[in-house]
């Protein structure tokens, strides 16, 4: 069995004809047919029935066709990528984020990206995860890095960053001065949060259902920026990422800490559509996160950011 003859089985096939397929492959019906033969004295099987004048494939026939779509796929695909690396990336590019990936993790990664493949225009939008997975569901975004779960059949996941959530205050609040704070210390607190329906905010409000809190919220936004601005003020405290509030707290402009005996996080994943093949320039984006991950500051400790 060898490629041609698989290409010969499948233009029978789709012709339902030795003759019409012949034509197709630019080969005589007699030679189609010989080929034909060879293989099903090969596999001892019949690949078509002659019923009525028709060509009619057999079930022996049915799982070779299949095997011939699958491996002329897998060629084409190969040639494609082959082809697709030797050139230079180009074209555009549009990727979605969180305000605090926005923020914190896609500058050091366009940063990297651009001088890899400076002819790429990438085209960045924020926003909340659920308005970024409708964009992503409809097409009208390539890539997306945002908060997980994303349950929707027509999009793959893909975690990628484990961040941890931290509780913050300004360095003047009384829990400041605590060498501990427990979920107790929390109670009647005024709280800055994330939009209700995000999924940080779940996470979040899964804590407080635990440990039977009834937070007085005062302002809920999207905007990492707004909330530690508000912080600051004593507007009230909060629950973020650590990476959103790293170099505020090494300037001592904000105080943060974990809750005794509680561990906080919120997975962030890419999103796209399901494809066999994904573009080069998402899998390129894919691959430099890889390389400015170590950069990142998801946990208390890690290196700051070059």
């Amino acid at each position: 069995m060898d490629l041609r003859q698989l290409e010969i089985l499948r233009a029978v096939a789709d012709t339902g004809s030795f003759t019409a397929a012949g034509h197709q492959l630019h080969l005589s019906q007699s030679a189609v047919s010989r080929q034909i033969l060879l293989l099903e004295e090969e596999l001892q099987e019949q690949l078509f029935l002659r019923v009525a004048g028709k060509i009619r494939i057999t079930p022996a026939g049915t799982t070779l066709l299949s095997l011939s779509r699958r491996v002329f796929e897998e060629i084409e695909e190969a040639r494609s990528s082959i082809l697709e690396s030797r050139q230079t990336l180009g074209g555009t590019l549009r990727l979605v984020g969180g305000m605090t990936v926005c923020l914190y993790v896609f500058p050091p990664l366009l940063k990297e990206f651009r001088r890899a493949h400076p002819g790429v225009e990438v085209k960045l939008t924020p926003g909340a995860t659920p308005r970024l997975v409708r964009q992503l569901r409809s097409g009208g975004a390539d890539l997306g890095l945002v908060t997980l779960p994303v349950e929707d059949p027509s999009l793959l996941s893909e975690p990628v960053l484990r961040e941890e959530l931290l509780l913050v205050t300004a360095p003047q609040h009384p829990l400041a001065r605590k060498k501990r704070i427990t979920p107790g210390d929390l109670v009647r607190q005024p709280f800055v949060l994330f939009e209700a329906g995000s999924n940080s905010r779940r996470t979040i409000e899964d804590f407080f259902v635990r440990e039977g809190i009834r937070p007085t919220v005062v302002t809920e936004t999207e905007n990492v920026e707004i909330i530690k601005a508000l912080v600051r003020i004593r507007m009230g405290i909060s629950i973020v990422p650590y990476q959103a509030v790293a170099r505020e707290v090494r300037a001592g402009q904000l105080f943060c800490s974990r809750i005794v005996g509680q561990q906080l996080f919120r997975e962030t994943g890419w999103v796209h559509l399901r494809s066999n093949r994904l573009p080069r320039a998402v899998q390129e984006m894919k691959r430099l996160l890889e390389v400015v991950r170590p950069r990142l500051q998801l946990l208390p400790g890690d290196k700051p950011a070059a």
